[in-house]
Parts: C-alpha cells; structure tokens; sequence
C-alpha cells in the first residue's frame, strides 16, 4: 500500500549539480531525499513559490496538454528504486481507463505541484523500507 507523502523542503545549490527535494510521510515521521537537477529543482521551487511565468513552461506544457485531451492527472506514485534511481508514476484518468506514464520522480513532483490544486504523491512501502534501511 503507497504511502502519501508531501514535498517538504527544497535545496538548491548553485555550485553543485545535483540539488535535493526532501518528501515526508503526510500522517507519518518519516522522510528522505531525493537528489533531482536544477531545471526540475527551480521548476518545483517557482511552484511552490507562486511564481507565474508569462509563457507555459515544460511542465506546464504537460499539464496542459493531458488536460485538453479531456483526460485528469490523478496522482504520483514512486515505485521502485533500482540501484540508487528512483522510478515514478504519473497516474492519468482517461475516459475511466487509469493510465501510467513512467517518469522520474523529479518530473512526477514538478507536474504534481503545477497541478491545481496539487497532485497527491505517493511512496510505495517497499521504496521507504529500502532508503530508510528497514526491513
């Protein structure tokens, strides 16, 4: 059973290429990073922020694009970790068919927090028990 989390804080560094966004368990203490690059950082930061572009960005673009073909963003699901990767899921309602778009988490979270109001993101137990080293 996926476990809902929440985007806690983000860092970005301007001298490293690795920034990190941070999830915590929403009825819960648990809470890890997760290491993304800088376009998806700011992108994530300038939603959080309530930064409005005057054009559409990328993950804007995506947003829009899934909603005009009548379909709904439901949700994100980090679903696997893989030596060090994690792997996501964009969950899509189309026309009552659930649809799962493979992304990475950085993408997932940056489209769920364009979304309005925000995507739920969610972690599957076996992801948490391998970073937090619980079995």
């Amino acid at each position: 059973m996926p476990v809902q989390m929440e985007l806690s804080r983000i860092i970005i560094s301007e001298i490293n290429d690795q920034q990190v966004i941070y999830l915590k368990e929403v009825e819960g203490d648990r809470t890890f990073p997760i290491l993304i690059g800088i376009f998806e950082a700011t992108s994530i930061d300038r939603r959080v922020k309530q930064y409005h572009s005057p054009r559409p960005l990328t993950h804007d673009l995506l947003v829009s694009i899934v909603e005009s073909l009548g379909a709904e963003l439901q949700d994100v699901v980090i679903s696997e970790l893989k030596e060090h990767t994690y792997f996501a899921k964009l969950r899509v309602r189309h026309e009552g068919e659930l649809i799962e778009i493979d992304a990475r988490p950085s993408d997932a979270i940056a489209v769920a927090v364009t979304c309005d109001p925000q995507l739920p993101i969610y972690v599957s137990e076996e992801v948490l028990n391998d970073v937090l080293g619980e079995q």
